[in-house]
């Protein structure tokens, strides 16, 4: 019966915790899937993880204690990274809101790659907390979740589906794996080959002793 009445069981935590697994999900799978493609799983993925958070309580926390950390700087640096290398040309976007600026109205240079590393690591860290199955650790987890999205890493959110759609929509394209397709091609381009040159001269002076 407690489970049941207890609110870190509500639909709302619930729904948030599927749609944070399955970004989680695609941030840790992220070099198995084409930049362009990332990109446009990214833009539905984040209008509900941004729903979803939106909706959670506002609860209590039971500990004084700040909340066990599990994602480490070489976990974010990996994420980080392999999102930068899909991204592409994407990754780079100007912004006008940021919380470092003194200055509201300068656009500073951001990184979707950053954003998408930093939301990670906070929704993760929920995720780990959530699923040890201990009432008290789950409720202050939903708690420092709601509170880093309020403050943190809900706008950074909002910011990276502006600068998703510009790219979705528009001719610039992504990243690296288009680029490297290109530079394969050009290696298996052998025209320019010198052994191809002297083929071709062979077969220029086998013409004209023809004619």
């Amino acid at each position: 019966m407690e489970e049941k009445t207890n609110p870190v069981y509500s639909r709302n935590i619930i729904d948030f915790v599927a749609v944070a697994n399955e970004f989680c999900k695609y941030a840790e799978r992220a070099s198995e899937v084409n930049g362009n493609d990332l990109l446009k799983i990214l833009q539905r993925i984040l209008p509900l993880l941004y729903i979803k958070a939106s909706l959670l309580p506002d609860l209590e926390p039971f500990f004084e204690d700040r909340n066990e950390k599990f994602v480490t700087e070489s976990d974010w640096n990996k994420i980080h990274d392999t999102l930068k290398n899909k991204f592409g040309k994407a990754d780079d976007f100007l912004e006008i809101y940021d919380d470092k600026l003194t200055e509201p109205d300068i656009p500073v240079a951001c990184s979707l790659a950053e954003y998408m590393a930093d939301i990670y690591q906070d929704v993760k860290d929920f995720l780990l907390l959530y699923q040890t199955g201990t009432n008290e650790v789950m409720n202050d987890a939903v708690w420092e979740c709601r509170l880093n999205f309020e403050n943190i890493w809900g706008q950074k959110l909002v910011n990276s589906m502006k600068a998703i759609h510009r790219f979705i929509y528009s001719d610039e394209g992504v990243g690296l794996e288009e680029n490297e397709e290109k530079r394969n091609n050009e290696k298996r381009n052998t025209s320019e080959w010198f052994i191809s040159k002297q083929q071709r001269e062979f077969r220029d002076n086998e013409q004209s002793l023809s004619e």
